[in-house]
């Protein structure tokens, strides 16, 4: 969920027979106030909270600690514990994060990556845009300043399975908007435009799949965390998950849901 006074991550809580489903009585406080001296970070993650006589970590969630969730069963409160980037310079000197952001999607030209730079844009926010074809980045981009009347948008071509590619697209950000403060990975996923069983699928087919879906999502968690790890004002990733990524089967298109699934390991690996 995205406005301008709160981002807030996927998110999970300790689950037990008195508690077995929290996520949809949960409430976000504004605390502002009282977490102004946390110093700033490009990571936080919510305390260890006791629960049960035990103590179990949440996951993280903002990069920028403006909230606790308090429980509607329990009194206690999960609060916004920093995490510092050891390897960043600024680690302990973060300038603040402030609207408007500047804002680079990957797969932006069409679905779901185009209603988002669409939406950031109506914010006042600054976007970048990238595709695998220059026609279609250079359409989208025409359409969006259209339907939105803003003219703050850029596009290039690049193809996120390939590193010099997304280290390209990265220069393109930095001459255009100097630094990135959200990234939407993962936008750019593939199916191959094919519904059908594995055994009926081609090689070609099941490369495009999972070099699309999860070597271009490695490839651009890398490039954007050594961008951002070196910006004054930090920076927030969202890799963006879809069919099969909560275990289910899904059936005629297996790979990609296999590669939904690796998203979610691939992210709490990286917020470990």
């Amino acid at each position: 969920i995205y406005d301008t006074n709160y981002i807030c991550y996927h998110i999970a809580f300790p689950t037990s027979p008195s508690f077995s489903s929290p996520m949809a009585e949960m409430s976000v406080t504004n605390t502002t106030a009282s977490l102004q001296s946390f110093p700033k970070s490009p990571l936080c993650s919510l305390s260890t909270t006791k629960f049960n006589s035990s103590y179990r970590p949440s996951a993280i969630v903002s990069p920028i600690p403006r909230f606790c969730l308090i429980s509607k069963y329990n009194s206690f409160r999960f609060s916004a514990a920093v995490v510092k980037a050891a390897s960043s310079p600024h680690a302990n000197t973060k300038d603040p994060m402030l609207p408007p952001y500047n804002v680079l999607i990957t797969g932006g030209s069409k679905g779901i990556g185009y209603a988002l730079a669409k939406e950031f844009l109506k914010a006042g926010d600054n976007v970048l845009i990238c595709s695998r074809s220059d026609e279609r980045v250079v359409s989208a981009l025409d359409r969006l300043r259209v339907e939105t009347g803003k003219q703050h948008v850029w596009g290039t071509k690049c193809d996120v399975r390939e590193g010099d590619d997304v280290k390209n697209l990265v220069a393109f950000a930095k001459e255009k908007l100097k630094y990135i403060d959200i990234w939407q990975i993962n936008n750019a996923g593939s199916n191959a435009y094919s519904f059908k069983p594995l055994a009926e699928a081609s090689d070609e087919d099941l490369i495009q799949v999972v070099t699309t879906n999860t070597l271009g999502l490695m490839i651009c968690c890398r490039e954007a965390i050594n961008l951002m790890q070196n910006q004054p004002r930090g920076g927030h990733i969202f890799n963006i998950d879809g069919a099969g990524s909560d275990g289910r089967p899904t059936p005629r298109f297996a790979a990609y849901g296999a590669t939904k699934r690796s998203v979610v390991h691939l992210t709490k690996s990286l917020q470990a």
